[in-house]
């Protein structure tokens, strides 16, 4: 892209004065005048992005109009706009080629009254690159298939297991000034409940000392993901993070044909997270109560239970899923929270099982904040609301690639099919569990809202929960009325 912007012309001709100051063998950059050729494009950026995990950097870069012995700006013809791979742009056609997705920017700027462009290349982060379907990596000036280099192969694994998401780095060499500006530091220290320093330095120090900035050696600092995921002003402002903002649809109806609103939020999930919270229950349908002589109306879905759920789905996203981020999907008869990445715990035992977090560091900053619930309460709180309301079980799902937390309006107990009655059933005696609190006819009864005579209904939703595996009577050998009964995995 052709970057006029003031603030992005001077990071680009920071960074370029940078690129050729290096020496002439670094393994995260390559110098090129005028090699157009799309394959060796490709290679390259496998090679330099598992390179740069290698060396410990948040990017690599391939720059063209620099000539690569002498590191002296000579300019470039090269356009990548305007290339093309077939009837493929260029970037297109590298992306699809690239698995696992990263990302990567052409810029283009003019140096001394020369033309140069820099391929930016995020670091690879979870898997090595590949560029059809071959690992690369860089050996000195090299570029070399990382299979005929095992050890270097064995380091990179052992990056990608122990690096966590949170201490990468989110943006470089960034001013004093600069960090106050992309971040929303008032909302880290009132969160925290501490006080607002009065001078930048004692600001800039704090955030070090929670691992939110670093001294960057090129001068400045280095801003981490924790800090610009948590409180950026403006995710769109870190580019490796602008598709993690928080995605609010509203639909007409239950199908997704007709799309009434369509919003992304952009601030941090820190700073931003009342904000969220409130935008999402403004947009809910609403129920009107009668108590005494007053009406209110109510949300349909417990707001503690809305809370949750959003906050498991931001702390529980598997961040290195490229081109994806968390998302609330209103209609007019339930609602879908989903986030990238399969779920680390059986969904049968979200309620019961400890929790397993990718990313503790951003937990346990949430936790910090009273953002959300201490270890593993979450979960046993949005059953217990949904309980009290007395809605439909909520279901949680997982795909492919995510996780998916379903709230369903208020439906009366004949209107629910099998699944539904077996579903509350299973997620009561789980609930029951964990509170060590028997789970019998008496509080199904209660669950389902079914009254005392009818208690050969709460038999049958018990009976139809045994008979599908999901539950199991704790003593087979009592008698019916003292029948109590435990999930099937207890």
């Amino acid at each position: 892209m052709n970057d006029s912007n003031p603030k992005a012309l001077e990071y680009l001709n920071g960074l370029l004065h940078e690129l050729i100051a290096l020496p002439n063998e670094t393994e995260w950059v390559e110098f090129k005048q005028n090699n157009t050729n799309p394959e060796q494009i490709g290679e390259y950026i496998s090679a330099l992005s598992n390179s740069a995990a290698l060396c410990g950097k948040a990017n690599a870069y391939l720059v063209w109009g620099v000539v690569d012995s002498t590191h002296e700006v000579k300019g470039t013809t090269y356009s990548p706009l305007t290339e093309k791979k077939g009837n493929e742009e260029l970037e297109s056609w590298l992306l699809r080629l690239l698995p696992p997705k990263i990302n990567f920017h052409f810029h283009t700027l003019d140096y001394s009254e020369k033309r140069v462009v820099i391929l930016e290349i995020a670091r690879a982060a979870g898997n090595p690159v590949q560029f059809q379907n071959i690992e690369y990596i860089r050996i000195g000036s090299y570029k070399k298939p990382l299979k005929d280099y095992p050890e270097k192969e064995r380091t990179l694994w052992r990056i990608f297991d122990k690096t966590p998401f949170e201490d990468l780095i989110a943006l470089e060499r960034v001013a004093d000034e600069d960090v106050l500006k992309l971040l929303d530091y008032p909302a880290y220290f009132d969160l925290l409940g501490l006080a607002l320093p009065e001078n930048r330095n004692s600001i800039l120090n704090r955030l070090k000392d929670d691992n939110l900035i670093l001294h960057c050696d090129a001068g400045g600092w280095n801003i981490s993901n924790l800090a610009a995921i948590l409180f950026a002003k403006q995710l769109a402002d870190f580019k490796n993070l602008k598709r993690k903002s928080i995605r609010v649809i509203v639909y007409k109806g239950n199908s997704k044909t007709d799309t009434l609103r369509d919003q992304e939020l952009q601030k941090g999930y820190a700073s931003g997270f009342k904000d969220v919270i409130d935008f999402v229950n403004n947009l809910l349908p609403r129920n009107e109560m009668v108590k005494t002589s007053f009406r209110k109306t109510v949300p349909v879905y417990p707001e503690l239970a809305v809370r949750e759920l959003i906050a498991n789905a931001l702390i529980h996203q598997d961040f290195f899923a490229t081109g994806t981020g968390p998302m609330v999907e209103i209609f007019s008869e339930r609602m879908e929270i989903t986030n990238p990445g399969v779920p680390l715990v059986d969904t049968q035992r979200f309620l019961d099982s400890p929790p397993r977090s990718r990313n503790e560091a951003l937990a346990s900053m949430m936790r910090r904040m009273g953002i959300c619930e201490e270890r593993g309460s979450g979960i046993d709180n949005v059953v217990s609301e949904i309980e009290l309301y007395q809605l439909p079980a909520p279901s949680f799902e997982k795909t492919d690639e995510h996780t998916r937390a379903v709230l369903f309006a208020h439906k009366p107990l004949n209107d629910m099919d099998k699944e539904e009655r077996i579903r509350a059933c299973y997620l009561h005696c789980c609930l029951k569990w964990v509170e060590r609190e028997d789970m019998n006819n008496t509080s199904v009864r209660k669950r389902f809202g079914i009254e005392e005579q009818n208690k050969a209904q709460a038999s049958r939703i018990i009976r139809e929960t045994v008979d599908a595996g999901r539950i199991k009577p704790y003593d087979p050998g009592v008698g019916v009325r003292s029948m109590r009964y435990v999930p099937s995995w207890a």
